[in-house]
């Protein structure tokens, strides 16, 4: 089953995300930031990581740049950002920071759910690959 890491400090918003991601039949891990995701992370090695940018502790960018930096054995997890900031820049910044996809909040959650079956099928691509 994959699994998923939702990081968002909005209750409302991370309980939304969960109930989609099991009614579509994937596992679910929970952080409220990204400190927490990070604990999270190492505890249960999820397959996908959707994760806020505007978080207290530690937001987005700072769990990106954890993960970068201390975190190699995750640099092919897969890493959805969730943000309300709208800018250009914002976006680009969030990319360039390695970020796989960035969507905005309200999150639409045909988008997301569509950003999520790439992400499981290059998952799947990467496992036939290593095995042949």
């Amino acid at each position: 089953m994959i699994k998923i890491l939702c990081i968002d400090d909005e209750v409302e918003i991370r309980n939304l995300l969960v109930e989609e991601l099991q009614d579509a039949g994937f596992g679910t891990i929970e952080a409220s930031n990204g400190e927490e995701g990070i604990q999270q992370l190492l505890a249960h090695w999820p397959d996908i990581v959707i994760c806020d940018v505007s978080m207290p502790v530690m937001d987005g960018h700072g769990f990106l740049a954890e993960l970068q930096l201390n975190h190699p054995e995750f640099a092919n997890t897969p890493v959805i950002m969730l943000t309300a900031m709208t800018d250009r820049e914002n976006t680009l910044s969030g990319l360039a920071s390695g970020a796989d996809d960035y969507l905005t909040k309200p999150v639409d959650l045909d988008i997301l759910m569509a950003k999520i079956s790439g992400c499981v099928m290059r998952l799947q691509s990467s496992h036939r690959s290593r095995r042949s």
